[in-house]
């Protein structure tokens, strides 16, 4: 099996090794650009949103350069991205591509059907060994998300500008080598050391930003014109409300999802409308608990949920003290516009700190 997949942030290197682990030949996918987006865009229907036009893309880069099998997953619910791989199925095939395509429900909502795509992905291994593979994904996703995290605290308060982002590759570049259970425990210690020693005022006080909304332009830089980089760089630490390793315990996992978000948002939006519209609104009232001063919300254009979730964030901001900038984005949304409004909310944060308000002010 030679098999490719969508780029989404740090769960790119851990696909590779599991589909490399279970002896598959992977077909990794690059970092998204334009070209890919608008390859993706050429073949989508109009009112795809920019998730399913990225990765529609990818699939075309990797079956050109010999994938025979696409693997995905996909929700399942009100949210119409539980039909995309579907779609994204019917589209590729029409082109003329011939291809398997290994498609995961949720594994407590179609068991049945998770068992029997699993069992293809393995191959003629053992369920132990799947197991076992499986277990050293989830722990090198572990490292990388503490790496995120580490980068996040670190930039905004960094010596030398870019110093953070440049350790993260070097980090990135270490985990990608280790292989064995062994080998990631030993490298994440390394990967964090190298985080940890960026040169940085770690004691500094900045303004602190939560960043919400649809999973894929949370997690893929690409998709959300690299939002976290640049508010580092505006003196801005950020603290994004998906990380892999909570999604999985919360949403692959279970079939309640993140409860504290969905209490919070009860109040406002009492029912779960697919994707993560619920989880931003109850989100919002996280973060201004917590003390954040502001919220960026990320949203595909044409993404309901997040529409839905939109229309509560005024009443919310109110509520709260708390300012709310939404960023709806496709293929024809500049990374210009976005950093002037993304400049525009830190100047507004910077303000209300300078002025002494606080959340309920």
């Amino acid at each position: 099996m030679k098999a490719t997949f969508g780029h989404m942030g740090t769960l790119t290197p851990i696909m590779q090794l599991i589909l490399e682990d279970l002896g598959h030949e992977s077909i990794t996918p690059h970092r998204p650009t334009r070209l890919t987006l608008s390859r993706g865009a050429k073949y989508a229907p109009e009112f795809a949103c920019i998730p399913f036009k990225i990765v529609l893309g990818t699939y075309l880069e990797g079956l050109e350069r010999g994938a025979d099998t696409l693997a995905s997953a996909g929700g399942y619910g009100p949210c119409r991205a539980g039909l995309y791989g579907e779609l994204h199925g019917r589209i590729l095939r029409d082109l003329g591509y011939d291809f398997d395509f290994i498609f995961f429900w949720p594994p407590l909502k179609k068991p049945v059907h998770f068992y029997r795509q699993l069992k293809k992905l393995k191959g003629p291994h053992s369920w132990p060994y799947l197991w076992k593979t499986i277990k050293k994904g989830y722990q090198k996703l572990a490292v990388f998300d503490d790496l995120e995290l580490l980068a996040q605290k670190k930039r905004p308060r960094e010596l030398r500008p870019g110093s953070t982002s440049k350790a993260f590759e070097q980090a990135m570049a270490v985990m990608s080598e280790a292989k064995t259970e062994l080998e990631i425990e030993r490298a994440g210690e390394k990967a964090r050391g190298i985080m940890r020693s960026v040169p940085a005022q770690d004691d500094l006080q900045v303004p602190r930003v939560g960043v919400i909304g649809e999973i894929y332009v949370q997690l893929e830089p690409f998709a959300n014109f690299y939002v976290e980089e640049l508010l580092g760089h505006l003196g801005v630490e950020v603290q994004r409300s998906i990380y892999l390793t909570s999604y999985t315990r919360h949403d692959v996992l279970s079939t309640k999802g993140d409860m504290g978000s969905r209490r919070l948002a009860m109040p406002y939006l009492s029912q779960k409308i697919g994707g993560h519209g619920q989880n931003s609104v109850g989100d919002i009232i996280r973060y201004a608990r917590s003390g954040f001063d502001g919220v960026v919300q990320l949203a595909p254009f044409s993404c309901i949920p997040e529409i839905v979730a939109k229309s509560i964030v005024p009443r919310l901001s109110k509520d709260y003290g708390i300012p709310v900038l939404t960023l709806f984005i496709d293929e024809h949304t500049g990374s210009a516009g976005g950093q002037t409004r993304l400049e525009a909310f830190v100047d507004l944060m910077k303000q209300r700190r300078s002025r002494g308000l606080t959340i309920g002010a």
